[in-house]
């Protein structure tokens, strides 16, 4: 009889991703997965029709958010605790670099963006911000915001910047850059002119296929007249 170990190498467990297609949070995590080589399952909770407030759903994840993570018996919601678990169990293609100064300045990258940025420009949000005062007040909530942490993130990779935002190899910061930028440039009209940096490791992402395949519009759950460009 096969041993438990042989038995575990030899039925890899099963991925599953509970993602919505235009969710930035679950568009870094497809991101991460895709750099890491891991094949999953994808689950849309279309979160238009409120589907992340299905009972089932909200057993994976009381916030009822997406993304939600399942690896085998392990459950991990939220896109950032998602990332820094597959760092940990999948670590091919680091995401964190080994340099202390380095490693810190993609986490500082990575949490403007999960904690100054995207939180202000969640749809709860600004729909809340139309209902109370208008719906154009909303989108100038969203681009104030976005701008103020473009803006921030612009003069951190001053002199780090390479191909990409902390260098030539693709690591945690331009996760979270990829899908902030794609956001802030096609839902809220951010001029990427005032953020040349920022704006030229955009179309280095255009061109990687680990951020092509993560791509929004080419996610099964995407709307059939959505573009296919980056």
């Amino acid at each position: 009889m096969a041993s438990a170990s042989a038995e575990s190498a030899s039925c890899p467990k099963k991925l599953t991703l509970y993602s919505y297609w235009r969710s930035s949070c679950s568009h870094r995590v497809r991101i991460a997965l895709n750099l890491k080589g891991l094949d999953y399952e994808y689950k849309a909770v279309d979160l238009s029709k409120g589907e992340q407030f299905d009972p089932e759903f909200e057993k994976l994840n009381p916030v009822r958010l997406v993304p939600v993570f399942v690896d085998g018996d392990v459950v991990v919601a939220d896109s950032f605790a998602i990332i820094l678990y597959l760092e940990d169990e999948h670590p091919q293609f680091t995401l964190l670099p080994r340099d202390l100064k380095k490693k810190a300045l993609n986490l500082q990258v990575a949490n403007i963006i999960s904690s100054s940025i995207q939180p202000l420009q969640m749809l709860s949000v600004l729909n809340f911000i139309e209902e109370k005062i208008s719906s154009d007040e909303k989108v100038a909530w969203a681009q104030r915001h976005i701008n103020n942490g473009f803006t921030a993130i612009e003069k951190l990779l001053e002199g780090s910047a390479g191909k990409n935002a902390t260098g030539d190899k693709v690591q945690l910061a331009d996760v979270f850059l990829a899908p902030q930028i794609y956001v802030g440039v096609t839902r809220f009209q951010i001029d990427m002119s005032q953020y040349p940096t920022l704006a030229r490791i955009y179309e280095a992402y255009a061109e990687h296929p680990a951020f092509q395949a993560a791509h929004p519009n080419r996610q099964p759950d995407a709307f059939p007249s959505s573009s296919q460009s980056c």
